[in-house]
């Protein structure tokens, strides 16, 4: 076998073209990691139904945003950079939660290349059993029916790495830049939620979520802040406050100068490239917050790329 490493960088995957959007909504609504919709023999049909109820909306969306969603790329980006930083001791490979390449299509080149340690790198900085989670579960169960004795290691979270905190700081950092007056900016961190049931059952996404905010906010003494929560779905309780209402809130407090921070998120997607860029900017504009901007995803940026190569090498 090789004396090589395999990385596996986990993250959840996004349709590739306008016809892989109900595929890929059939797959997520399927996962009861993420969601749990009636009895367990039942779901499979509830997922069937709901993918192809949304897909045509959905469409839509990602019809403003080139067709497509970039994650695949940005994430294969982010494994050759990796690896260019961690040296020959180590080849990284890409598996995605919900598309491809899945987490079968990952473990089957890993071990072409005679690679028989794995280490699991979830791209989600905030654990949560929805995400990081459920990828770890699909990575256990595939590689159990591969029989193939991969000796697996797990990066489960580092929402309070120093240098992820130090990668955020730097993209607000340049964010703020483009403001003449810093000190009339309000940032408004916007994380992916969860619903409430999650954080009531124990899950640390919530925890997680709050500690990446306070490390950073220590680095921007005077820069007022807040945290809401985007993309919910379905009709129970989400953690609040939403992204939509806190817009309204801070409109109405006077706010004119906005700086948006995709928080959980590591590359862009239909959050930050829809929701965020598109909706929010829209409703915004709406409110009266004329000056409107985004922080720049972490995607490839050389201090995120850093803090990657050092979690591998915490377990290698």
């Amino acid at each position: 076998m090789s004396e090589k490493t395999a990385v596996l960088l986990l993250q959840m995957g996004g349709p590739d073209s306008l016809e892989a959007i109900e595929p890929f909504l059939y797959n997520l609504f399927s996962d009861r990691d993420i969601i749990r919709i009636g009895p367990a023999f039942l779901q499979p049909l509830i997922a069937r139904f709901i993918s192809r109820r949304r897909a045509k909306k959905v469409a839509e969306y990602y019809k403003q945003i080139g067709g497509k969603s970039p994650i695949r790329e940005l994430t294969e980006q982010q494994a050759v950079e990796l690896e260019k930083v961690l040296g020959d001791r180590y080849r990284c490979f890409v598996a995605m939660r919900y598309w491809k390449p899945d987490t079968i299509e990952a473990l089957a080149a890993i071990r072409r290349e005679g690679i028989d340690r794995v280490i699991a790198l979830s791209l989600y900085p905030h654990y949560s059993r929805a995400t990081t989670g459920s990828s770890f579960n699909e990575l256990e169960r595939v590689a159990a029916l591969s029989k193939a004795g991969f000796e697996l290691d797990y990066i489960r979270q580092f929402f309070d790495h120093p240098l992820y905190i130090a990668a955020l700081a730097e993209k607000i950092e340049q964010g703020l830049a483009g403001f003449d007056d810093r000190t009339g900016v309000q940032l408004l961190f916007s994380a992916h939620g969860l619903p409430q049931s999650f954080i009531d059952s124990g899950d640390p996404y919530l925890a997680h979520i709050q500690a990446t905010v306070r490390l950073v906010m220590e680095r921007f003494g005077g820069v007022s802040h807040h945290l809401a929560f985007q993309s919910r779905a379905g009709p129970v309780k989400w953690l609040e406050p939403s992204t939509e209402d806190k817009l309204i809130e801070l409109a109405s407090a006077g706010c004119t100068h906005l700086l948006m921070v995709p928080l959980s998120f590591v590359s862009d997607h239909i959050e930050t490239l829809y929701e965020i860029d598109i909706q929010y900017r829209e409703e915004a504009a709406k409110l009266g917050i004329t000056n409107f901007r985004r922080t720049e995803s972490l995607n490839t940026s050389p201090g995120f790329i850093r803090c990657l190569a050092e979690l591998v090498r915490t377990v290698s």
